[in-house]
């Protein structure tokens, strides 16, 4: 992948098939995927592959053996870390070209290093109804990842064209 309009990064993911399944989304709206370790399994586990189909191929992921190393490689990029504990809802947010979309583990979310880490500007999160804690990994990647990418007109997708 050349140039992606975005950035998905996953914090210590812990679920293959969540993982699979945004490696397939990553491939389909043009994110570049970047995966910190540690994670819960291994990248040639059969879930994992299952869930990715044949997108493993076509996507490009990148991965960092720990927090401080992806920082680094972000340096010149807005991480902009998705998480529960925002006040300010990933649709309110305003998305920029190049944008890291940092989302945390299944199991633990950020850490509060990676959290103290972004200023509270850069917090998003996505509404649920009270008393819920969060959403599936997958789902949450998709959610933000489209709005962002809504947000920069759909560079670089295929459309129906209106006559068909």
């Amino acid at each position: 992948m050349k140039n992606p309009m975005l950035h998905i990064a996953l914090f210590e993911p812990q679920i293959a098939p969540n993982t699979g399944n945004i490696m397939r989304l990553a491939a389909n709206n043009g994110c570049q995927l970047h995966l910190i370790e540690p994670m819960g399994f291994d990248l040639d586990e059969k879930k994992l592959r299952r869930a990715g189909l044949d997108y493993r191929d076509l996507e490009n992921t990148q991965v960092y053996k720990n927090f401080a190393d992806f920082k680094v490689a972000m340096a010149d990029r807005r991480i902009i870390a998705c998480t529960t504990k925002a006040t300010q809802t990933h649709a309110d947010f305003e998305y920029q070209a190049q944008d890291v979309l940092l989302f945390g583990a299944e199991t633990h979310g950020l850490s509060v290093e990676a959290i103290n880490c972004i200023a509270p500007e850069y917090r998003v999160r996505i509404p649920m109804m009270a008393n819920n804690r969060s959403l599936n990994l997958s789902n949450s990647v998709a959610i933000i990842s489209y709005e962002a990418w809504r947000q920069l007109g759909f560079s670089g997708a295929n459309f129906i064209p209106e006559n068909i």
